[in-house]
C-alpha cells in the first residue's frame, strides 16, 4: 500500500507546485529553463503513475464496503459524463459557460463512477484520493486566478465534436479496460 499512497501524494505534490509554490515553479524554470522544467516535471508525473501501476498491483483486493446493484449502470453512465468533461477541457465549449475546471471536475466524477464500482481499501486510496486531489486543486487554482472569465460561446459543430469524440473514446476504454485495468466493465 505505501508505493500507492506515495504515487497519489507524489502525484498531488507535483500538481500542487503551479498553484501553491509559484516564486519556487519560477526558480526552477530560470534555471533550468521552460523546457527542461516541463520535462522534470513529465518525469516526475510519469514515475508518479509508476508508482500507483506497481502500488495497485501490489496490494491485495481487501472489501471495505458492500455495493449496491444499481452502482454499476450509475458508475458506467458517470464515466460517460466524465469523458464529456475531459474532451471539453481543451479549447472552446458550452460545458466550460457552466464549469471552470472541466478536466478537473471530470476527475471528480470519474473518482466517484470508480468508487461506486470498487469498495476496497486500494479503491478508496486511489480514486478517493485522485477525487480529493482534484477538489483541492480546483480550490487553489480559483484562489489563485481569481474570478472566472467565461470563454466565448463556441459554434454547436465544435459542441458535436466534442460530444462525439467523447462518445468514441468512452466505447474504446470500455472495450480495452480488461487489458489495461484487469477489470471487465461489464460482466
Amino acid at each position: 500500500m505505501i508505493w500507492l499512497l506515495l504515487g497519489v501524494l507524489l502525484w498531488s505534490v507535483a500538481h500542487f507546485v503551479p498553484v501553491l509554490a509559484r516564486p519556487f515553479r519560477e526558480t526552477l524554470i530560470s534555471n533550468l529553463g521552460a523546457g527542461p522544467y516541463r520535462g522534470v516535471f513529465s518525469l516526475v508525473i510519469v514515475f508518479s503513475m509508476a508508482l500507483i501501476v506497481t502500488g495497485w498491483r501490489s496490494v491485495p483486493e481487501t472489501l471495505i464496503y458492500q455495493l449496491p446493484g444499481w452502482s454499476r449502470p450509475v458508475g458506467i453512465l458517470l464515466m460517460l459524463v466524465a469523458f464529456v468533461l475531459f474532451a471539453a477541457s481543451s479549447g472552446k465549449s458550452i460545458i466550460k459557460q457552466f464549469i471552470r475546471h472541466p478536466m478537473l471536475t471530470g476527475v471528480v466524477v470519474w473518482s466517484i463512477s470508480h468508487l461506486l464500482n470498487n469498495g476496497t481499501g486500494r479503491a478508496l486510496v486511489l480514486f478517493g484520493g485522485l477525487g480529493v486531489w482534484a477538489v483541492v486543486q480546483m480550490v487553489l487554482t480559483n484562489r489563485r486566478d481569481g474570478a472566472y472569465q467565461k470563454p466565448a460561446v463556441p459554434v454547436l459543430a465544435r459542441e458535436i465534436k466534442i460530444w462525439g469524440i467523447a462518445v468514441v473514446v468512452f466505447v474504446a476504454v470500455m472495450f480495452l479496460h480488461p487489458y489495461f485495468a484487469g477489470v471487465r466493465v461489464v460482466p
